[in-house]
Order: C-alpha cells, then sequence, then structure tokens
C-alpha cells in the first residue's frame, strides 16, 4: 500500500538529517585531528615560538578557515535541499574523503612552508575539496527542478569554478614561487569568507537570481 505524500516527505528530512549530522561529526573529527599535530616549543620563551610553530599555526590557520567554509556552505545548501538519493551520498562521500586529506597535507606543508611537493599537494587537496563540492551539488541538482530553491540558491557556481581554475593556478606556479602559490591559496580562502547574499535570500524565501 503506497504511504501517505507526508510520510515520503518525514523520510527524506530524516534522511537529509542523518546526512548533515554525519557530515558535520566527519569534519569536527578532520579539525581536531588537524588541531593535535601542533606541539608546543620545546623552549620557554617567547622566542621559542619562531622555531617552526609559527608557520604550522598559520598553515593550520588557512585549514581551519578551508574547513569552516565547507562546513558552512554545506549547512546552507542542506536548507534548501528537498530530497536526497543514493547518488548524493555517494557524492557525499567523496567530498569527506577530500576534506579528510587535510590534515595530513597541513602537516606536511607546516614542515615546509618553502618547499615545492608540500605547496603543490595542498594545493592538490584543496583541488580535490572543491571538485567533490562541485559533484556533490551536481548530484543534488539532477534531482531538483530547474525552478527550486536549490537551483536558485546555486545558480552557475561561478566562484566555485573560479576557486577549482585558481587552484590549479596556483599548483602551477607552486613548481616556480612556493611563497605565491600559497598567497593565491589565501586570496581563495578571503574570497571565500565574503557571504553570498543568494543562497541568504533563498533561505529566508526570497526568489534570488541565478549568477
Amino acid at each position: 500500500e503506497p504511504r501517505p505524500a507526508a510520510a515520503v516527505c518525514d523520510a527524506h528530512v530524516v534522511t537529509k538529517g542523518r546526512l548533515e549530522a554525519f557530515t558535520d561529526a566527519v569534519i569536527a573529527i578532520v579539525m581536531t585531528i588537524m588541531v593535535l599535530d601542533l606541539r608546543p616549543p620545546s623552549g620557554h620563551g617567547f622566542g621559542d615560538l619562531g622555531h617552526g610553530l609559527l608557520a604550522k599555526l598559520l598553515v593550520y590557520a588557512l585549514s581551519f578557515t578551508f574547513l569552516a567554509i565547507y562546513w558552512n556552505n554545506h549547512h546552507h545548501l542542506m536548507h534548501v535541499v528537498e530530497r536526497i538519493d543514493g547518488r548524493v551520498l555517494w557524492a557525499n562521500m567523496g567530498l569527506l574523503f577530500a576534506l579528510s586529506l587535510t590534515p595530513a597535507a597541513t602537516s606536511w606543508l607546516g614542515l615546509h612552508p618553502n618547499d615545492t611537493a608540500p605547496v603543490v599537494v595542498y594545493g592538490l587537496v584543496l583541488f580535490l575539496s572543491a571538485v567533490a563540492y562541485f559533484v556533490l551539488t551536481r548530484a543534488l541538482l539532477a534531482l531538483h527542478p530547474a525552478g527550486s530553491r536549490l537551483a536558485t540558491a546555486i545558480g552557475n557556481d561561478r566562484k566555485g569554478r573560479l576557486s577549482a581554475v585558481a587552484y590549479l593556478a596556483a599548483i602551477v606556479v607552486a613548481f616556480f614561487v612556493p611563497g605565491v602559490a600559497i598567497a593565491i591559496y589565501v586570496a581563495v580562502a578571503v574570497v571565500w569568507l565574503v557571504p553570498d547574499s543568494r543562497i541568504t535570500r533563498v533561505i529566508e524565501g526570497g526568489d534570488g537570481t541565478a549568477s
């Protein structure tokens, strides 16, 4: 016997809630693992802070910012999602896999911020995360009509596409000037710190405009 429409809707809400809760938990664990790599200096003076710890702290702050940006975007995304399916679940797992690589890349870059390989690997993790988030949004859009709140909120995701291009450019630059590549990573993070008013308007009930 077919279930009432309300029951089907409730099932989707529960599933979406579990997906968001699981994602929140994994990102929190990734952040915790990342901070555990920070060790206090062996000395007891302020001068001891400059012996490698400052670089590790700055890289940690950058990685924490990226993780926070993904958590915020994912949180807002779930506000306008009406249904999910198996493809979405696996796409979300792909995003979590990419984000879970952040602690290892952060640790290596913190130890060798001026070397090419760690900067390149760090950029690859950022690029992989951006691609994984893009795949997640495409999987969600495939389940929603063109005029849905989700489609309006995402638009053509120009900022996401440009960020991926910036990561690729930074990876190439890292082979020649690693410091410039890191500057590009920081610039992308700063751009994402600026709130996107489009999705906020959609969540609050406005129609928004895709851009």
